[in-house]
This record gives C-alpha cells, sequence and structure tokens, in this order.
C-alpha cells in the first residue's frame, strides 16, 4: 500500500503517523509546501508574543523525527500542482529547485488547510500589511515586534486569531487598533456574551472599532509608522503594519480542479471515514466540509481537534477499519488578558438564523466555592430544546474554570443529554475547584426549572426601557442601596426582604418582571409571588446581564 499526504500540519501529520502505527509495510509519503511538517499553528501568536520563547518548541513533530520514529518518506518545500486520477498520479513541483516530478498512489490523502482570506482591498498586497497562517508569518512579525521598532499595528478582523495577536502584540508593547465589520468581537458568540471581554480589552489599552471595516491600505511612511489603513468611517489610522484576521478560506483549488465534489463554501465534501466521491481519494482537516454533530448539515468549522481526528480516521478507512466521523460541535475557546470564552454547540444566533426552536437561561456562578480565596466569577450562557431539554449550546466568559464547565457541557451535547441530566451530574468537588452545586449543576436546575415550569424567566430584549408592553410591571427585589448603583428604568425596588410585607404594592393585573443583580433572589422572589397569585418571570441573569446586553460601546 503507498499512501501519499498532500499537507502536514495537524490532519496530515495525524494520518501519517497513525498509518504508521497501522501498518509497517505501507509506503508512507508526506509532502509539504512549507518548511516544517508540523508545527503549532495555534501557538503562533504566542510567540509573537514572547510567551513562547524559544521558536522549537512550535515544532510539534520536526522532520527528522517523523522520518526516524514512524520511516515516512517526509518531503518539505514541495508542493501538489496538480491531481491525475485516471493514472492515480500526482505532479510535484520541488520549491526549492523549481523541478516538477510526478508521483503514483494507491492512496491520497488532501491536507492542504485553509488560508487567511485577503479580499480585493487597495494595498492590501503592501509589504506592511500581514497575515498570521504559518511560522514564516510568525518569523516576518516576531522580527518585527523585537528589532524594528514597531510602535502601532491594526488588526483587521476580532475573530479567533485577531484576539489572540492583539493581545500578544500589546504584550509587546504595541499600541493596537482592532477594526471588526460586525458589532461585537469573536463572531460565533453571542452578543451579550463577549461584552465583558470588549469591556476588558479596552482596559488593556486596545482600541475597539467595531462597525467598521478597512477601505484601504497606504504606504504612507511618517512619524507613527510606514502605513495609513482608511476605515469605512471614514476614520484613518497610521500603523508600523497590519494584521488581517478576516476569516479562511478552504484551500480546495487542487482538489476541485480534479474533479473532486466541494460544497458551496469550497470545502471538499466527504462521507463519515473522509473519503471523497473518488474512493481512492480523502480529505481531512480544514479543507474538508463537515456535518454539524447536532443536526448533521454540512457545515465548515476550522478546528485543531477535528483536524487530528479526521486524519486518524482517514487512515484507519486505508486499513479497513470502520471508523466514522460523527460531526463537528464547535467546541472553542480563547483567552483575552486573563480572561476566557469558550462555548460549545449553538449559539442563540445560529438558532434563530435556522429558525431552530430554542430556550435559553443565563448564570453568573462562581468557578469555585465563595468562601474560599480567589473565588471569581463567570457567565455561562445554555440554550436548550424546549420539547425534551436537548442541549443545543453553551457559552460562557470568566477568568477560572470557563474551559472546564464548556468542556463537560461539551460532553453532555455528545452523549445526547439533556438539562434535566445536568442537573444529576456528578461532577468533582473540593472549594478550591468547585462548588458542592457546579456551576454545570446549577445550570441544569434553571433551565430544568424553566421547563418544568417552576421558573418561569424572561429575558432582557422583553424589558427594553422602556417596557416593550406597558403591562409589564418590573420589579427589583435587590436592597435600596443596590437600587440607588444602578437599576433599569421604571422599576420599583422592594427587596426580598421586605416582599411578603409589601405584596399589595405590587399590582395584580399586569405582568411581573423581577430580577436581582445575578438571579437567585429573583428567583426566590418568583417562587414567592407564583404562590401568591401573581404573573410573574424572572429576569435570567438578572441586572448583571441587563448590564451585558446594554454596553454598545463602538469604539475607545
Amino acid at each position: 500500500m503507498k499512501i501519499v499526504i498532500v499537507g502536514a500540519v495537524a490532519g496530515g501529520a495525524s494520518a501519517a503517523a497513525r498509518a504508521r502505527r497501522l501498518n509497517e509495510e505501507a509506503e508512507i509519503i508526506l509532502i509539504e509546501r512549507g518548511a516544517e511538517p508540523s508545527f503549532a499553528n495555534c501557538g503562533l501568536p504566542y510567540y509573537v508574543g514572547g510567551e513562547i520563547e524559544i521558536r522549537d518548541k512550535l515544532l510539534v513533530a520536526p522532520a527528522a523525527q517523523l522520518r526516524q520514529r514512524h520511516r515516512l518518506d517526509v518531503r518539505t518545500r514541495q508542493e501538489v500542482t496538480y491531481i491525475n486520477r485516471d493514472s492515480q498520479s500526482i505532479t510535484v513541483r520541488n520549491l526549492e529547485t523549481g523541478e516538477s516530478y510526478t508521483e503514483t498512489y494507491d492512496r491520497l490523502i488532501i491536507s492542504t488547510g485553509a488560508s487567511p482570506f485577503r479580499p480585493p482591498i487597495p494595498g492590501i498586497d503592501s509589504p506592511h500589511v500581514l497575515e498570521l497562517r504559518d511560522l514564516t508569518d510568525a518569523d516576518r512579525m516576531h522580527e518585527l515586534v523585537t528589532t524594528g521598532g514597531s510602535r502601532r499595528a491594526v488588526i483587521v478582523g476580532a475573530g479567533f486569531i485577531g484576539i489572540e495577536v492583539a493581545e500578544n502584540l500589546v504584550r509587546r508593547g504595541l499600541n493596537v487598533t482592532v477594526v471588526e465589520l460586525v458589532d461585537q468581537i469573536l463572531p460565533p458568540w453571542d452578543a451579550e456574551m463577549v461584552r465583558p471581554l470588549e469591556d476588558h480589552l479596552r482596559e488593556q489599552g486596545v482600541s475597539l472599532r467595531l462597525n467598521d471595516s478597512a477601505e484601504a491600505f497606504e504606504d504612507n511612511p511618517t512619524a507613527d509608522g510606514n502605513l495609513t489603513v482608511r476605515l469605512k468611517s471614514g476614520a484613518s489610522i497610521p500603523a508600523c503594519f497590519a494584521v488581517v484576521c478576516i476569516g479562511v478560506r478552504p484551500e480546495s483549488k487542487l482538489a476541485a480542479d480534479a474533479g473532486i465534489e466541494c460544497g458551496p463554501r469550497g470545502g471538499i465534501i466527504t462521507n463519515d471515514h473522509m473519503q471523497t466521491n473518488d474512493p481512492h481519494i480523502y480529505a481531512v482537516g480544514d479543507v474538508a466540509q463537515v456535518k454539524d454533530f447536532l443536526t448533521g448539515e454540512p457545515t465548515q468549522i476550522p478546528l485543531a481537534g477535528p483536524a487530528n481526528r479526521q486524519g486518524r480516521i482517514a487512515a484507519d478507512h486505508i486499513f479497513g477499519r470502520n471508523s466514522t466521523y460523527r460531526g463537528t460541535q464547535g467546541t472553542a475557546v480563547v483567552g483575552v488578558f486573563g480572561k476566557t470564552a469558550a462555548m460549545t454547540g449553538h449559539s442563540e444566533k445560529l438558532l434563530r438564523r435556522a429558525n431552530r426552536s430554542h430556550r435559553k437561561i443565563y448564570i453568573h456562578p462562581n468557578d469555585h466555592a465563595g468562601y474560599y480565596p480567589g473565588a471569581s466569577q463567570m457567565t455561562l450562557k445554555l440554550l436548550f430544546n424546549p420539547e425534551d431539554g436537548r442541549i443545543w449550546g453553551a457559552q460562557a466568559v470568566g477568568k477560572n474554570g470557563v474551559d472546564k464547565r464548556i468542556d463537560v457541557i461539551a460532553m453532555a451535547i455528545h452523549g445526547g443529554m439533556t438539562v434535566y441530566d445536568l442537573e444529576e451530574v456528578e461532577l468533582c468537588y473540593a472549594p478550591q475547584y468547585g462548588s458542592a452545586k457546579d456551576p454545570v449543576n446549577m445550570a441544569g436546575f434553571v433551565a430544568s426549572g424553566v421547563l418544568r415550569g417552576d421558573h418561569p424567566v424572561t429575558h432582557v430584549p422583553e424589558l427594553q426601557s422602556p417596557p416593550k408592553s406597558p403591562d409589564w410591571f418590573v420589579l427589583d427585589v435587590r436592597t435600596q442601596r443596590e437600587f440607588d448603583a444602578g437599576n433599569i428604568g421604571d422599576a420599583t425596588n422592594i427587596p426580598l426582604e421586605e416582599l411578603r410585607e409589601r405584596l399589595a404594592e405590587i399590582p395584580q393585573d399586569r405582568r411581573i418582571a423581577v430580577y436581582c443583580f445575578v438571579g437567585q433572589r429573583g428567583y426566590m422572589a418568583t417562587r414567592l409571588l407564583k404562590h401568591n397569585g401573581f404573573d410573574v418571570f424572572n429576569l435570567s441573569g438578572g441586572y448583571r446581564t441587563w448590564q451585558q446586553h446594554h454596553s454598545t460601546e463602538t469604539e475607545s
């Protein structure tokens, strides 16, 4: 068996190593366009920022190791330019010599990844407009921030890479502006969930220009840099360099030119074994179209974990094992100056676009027991099916313990669990790590209470100030001091401890929207009022969630 793998990094390198473990006799050729076959591309921003000090730490599996340990034929700085499916051969160009040659295969695995999207903006080909895809890009940026006297940078795009690059350039002492087309950073998240991170970025000195976009890059040497970035809003920002981070596109032209079927977003279409429409050819990683784990619908989600699994599955299938790819959930995490945002499954915006029925709840628990020193609060949003409680997705933002909770919920989604299961799941507890009622349990309690009718909730959009509907009576059950420090307009303040004695002040003929700071006292008030015959709803997540919805600053 002769296996040729086009492209290494995550999916291709995993496929090669797995194939060797399954068969000692197979001829395995790994062809990589870059100088290194397997590197940690997720670590590139942290090398630029100095968190990773030694460049070689980014080399997950150097070429020499792959050759010696796995007996692979590793060919770097070589590019496959053509696939001839009839003869089961490829044309390869040596990028060092310019010479081309032909190589045959029994099975071909395409792992060419995705390339940064570079729209046709005037001046985007300037040497001062960078991207961050591979080690060469990282080396160039690293040199600029360590030896080039760079002081200002503009990041175009506030997704994962854009935010990570911004953080690391600030750590290098640069003045950083992030420009984002939509009204929030981290577009896969729901907007209200990332408002605290936007505030945190501003506190760290990052200028955010949301609802804006780059319209031109002009080479313009001045005292403030080499480049002027002109925005759609009319603003002009001087910079030493700009970094374009506005998404990636599957690098599937090689496959498409060979007649291999691709989806509407360019991803190579595969079956559950990662086979293309040609049974001798597989596709893995960011170049492959995947299926949504929750719906089975085709999607394009570039993530390293799925790429590694897909490489293993392709190798398994080549050697007769019935491995299948179950789909991608979109489980992801990003760090921002000591804070963390993580998500899994579907966001509310995605559920709305798909017109999929859903309910949601917000909680703001501590990462560990409040009486133990160092506890910090997180915000967790849970989305679920109102019919059966099946979990659609979750998002969390905070300082500590965020990734742990989202990982647990990701496993729950993968196992087909419901919000009722989250109530019962047993998680490890000691005061420095969690609480006896873990945030995951708490999310289950609240969501299950909503579905059982024990905990009717309302949400911020239904209570915009002034209220959309005149029949709402908004009741704040916090202390007078808390109320005076900030409240929802038109709210009436009756502290929870006084509520039983002041029921006569609450109208019986209106819907009652109760809130406290994070929702717990609001829940208690809701139960009390419900027992007294009121039509009452708790504002999910309380005043803290209200604040997150109303933090709408677009530039700093």
